[in-house]
């Protein structure tokens, strides 16, 4: 599903101010919910969903559910080039994503994760 990823493809993908905030937020977090970051991005839940499923379709996030929940990671197949490309671009943004970074520290009642089994 990741062979498709051009620079291009990977470009055009975060070429929204949303769902490169929520790229930076879940390559720091690693993992996250639409309730996580629709928090974090003072969002509505249909917008955060939209944008997820866009970055789903594009091959930059695999999702899991746990009850409820649908959480939200990196493609476990993404090239190293686009995990450099996330990770530095967070690095030198991180002030950027600080309102955010706030809001999800500040969220009460967030989801738990279950670990994950050997």
């Amino acid at each position: 599903m990741v062979d498709h990823l051009t620079p291009t493809t990977v470009f055009k993908c975060l070429a929204d101010e949303n769902r490169i905030r929520m790229m930076l937020l879940i390559t720091r977090e690693e993992e996250l919910c639409v309730c996580e970051l629709t928090c974090a991005l003072s969002e509505s839940q249909p917008k955060v969903s939209r944008n997820l499923a866009q970055l789903r379709e594009c091959g930059l996030l695999a999702d899991r559910r746990q009850g409820q929940w649908v959480y939200y990671r990196l493609h476990p197949n993404l090239p190293d080039w686009v995990h450099g490309v996330l990770s530095t671009t967070l690095d030198a943004n991180k002030h950027w994503l600080t309102p955010d970074c706030k809001r999800l520290e500040q969220m009460g009642n967030r989801p738990e994760r279950v670990a994950a089994c050997c």
